[in-house]
């Protein structure tokens, strides 16, 4: 079993609250990190229709069958076990007693915030990052191209799953159980649609509008499924970064996906020569950095921010990362050859903004690390140790 990161910030939850949340996308590990953080816990899984019928008729009967610790798998398909666990939780002494899972992001924070406020923990796994897999998988993943493809959804690699068979799978479980069932979408054809198209648009400023036209849907319904893409950790939106400049900026967020395995599957992407050819193979690299620094983000709860920014003259920052004491920007570029015109913005930014040179850095996938002129070159695989300096640790 490989060690995920975020094994430390649930034993300091466990510490802090009697209920412990593990959020996250379904696939991303969550009963396994779950049952490896938590081994004395008693197991039980809501997906279980027996257990799921018990929990639903009879909740003060379902927690009873549990004299000590419990870890409930798929919490949110029993919404009223919430209200039961508020009075569970204001009685016990004990930190760390209910461990919960959860799938649907906008489900488990909503009863949080109805029922749960103060007693819970919260943590989201997110797929392995390169930095938890690179030891054991590292001959595989030697060619960034294979880490595009395969993404870091856990099944592919510990049960040796074929990316395209995997996101295959996952497309048609997560369309017909969250999106049919769940969001009671009945028009699931413009749905993937819509899906395929914003695959496209990796790395690109989200126009709505014109996903509306290309789709046949109507403005509200694209901003609606792109929350619901969002609820379960399928896309995310970038903000741009417009403070303390007093030049245009533009103010449309920029559109990403979690893994970049699942991108590259709805693109199309099949195998590592068609990558390499692909038009979005750059935008593929960007989101990859951009997502690895905001898996280590969650693996530890730092709670910073991310941005990027980009002004009407079109000069743009990939990454601004703002750790509420310290601002760093980075550039993101999928060549393995250096050039110093890489460096220009983030020494144009850096002249408006007024950020040190220390505090920027260039991310590419060249086998070199050094400083030019003050500002850090780094290679992809360095994400952690990047993400390590900005937070003081090394």
């Amino acid at each position: 079993m490989i060690k995920r990161t975020i094994e430390d910030e649930l034993h300091i939850l466990e510490n802090e609250f009697p209920i412990v949340v593990i959020n996250g996308p379904r696939q991303s590990g969550k009963t396994t990190v779950s049952k490896m953080a938590f081994p004395e816990h008693t197991y039980v899984s809501l997906e279980d229709p027996e257990w799921r019928q018990l929990a639903e008729d009879d909740p003060k009967g379902f927690f009873e069958r549990f004299n000590g610790d419990v870890i409930i798998d798929e919490a949110q398909n029993v919404p009223e076990l919430f209200s039961y666990l508020q009075v569970l939780a204001d009685k016990t002494e004990k930190m760390g007693k209910y461990v919960l899972t959860g799938s649907q992001n906008y489900l488990v924070l909503e009863k949080i915030s109805q029922s749960l406020a103060g007693r819970v923990g919260i943590a989201t796994l997110l797929p392995f990052s390169y930095e938890e897999i690179s030891d054991h998988y590292s001959e595989e993943l030697s060619d960034v191209n294979a880490y595009l493809l395969k993404g870091g959804y856990p099944p592919i690699y510990d049960r040796n799953i074929r990316a395209n068979s995997f996101y295959s799978t996952y497309i048609e479980t997560y369309v017909e159980r969250d999106i049919r069932r769940v969001f009671n979408i009945s028009d699931l054809s413009r749905f993937r649609k819509v899906l395929s198209l914003l695959a496209g648009r990796v790395g690109q400023l989200l126009n709505k509008q014109e996903l509306a036209v290309e789709s046949g849907v109507s403005h509200v319904t694209i901003e609606n499924w792109i929350s619901i893409l969002e609820a379960s950790y399928i896309i995310y939106r970038l903000p741009p970064w417009f403070k303390n400049f007093n030049k245009r900026v533009v103010k449309q967020p920029k559109l990403y996906f979690y893994d970049t395995g699942l991108a590259a599957y709805l693109l199309g992407i099949r195998d590592r020569d068609s990558l390499v050819l692909h038009f979005a193979r750059g935008n593929l690299f960007e989101n990859m950095v951009i997502s690895e620094f905001i898996k280590e983000n969650f693996n530890q709860n730092n709670g910073y921010s991310f941005y990027f920014w980009r002004n009407n003259h079109k000069k743009e920052i990939d990454l601004v990362v703002d750790s509420g004491i310290k601002v760093h920007a980075l550039e993101i570029k999928s060549s393995a050859t250096f050039r110093k015109e890489f460096l220009s913005t983030l020494r144009y930014w850096s002249e408006i903004s007024g950020v040190p040179f220390e505090n920027l850095s260039l991310i590419f996938d060249g086998d070199n690390e050094f400083i030019y002129k003050g500002i850090k070159v780094s290679n992809w695989r360095s994400v952690n140790k990047e993400f390590k300096k900005m937070s003081g640790e090394s």
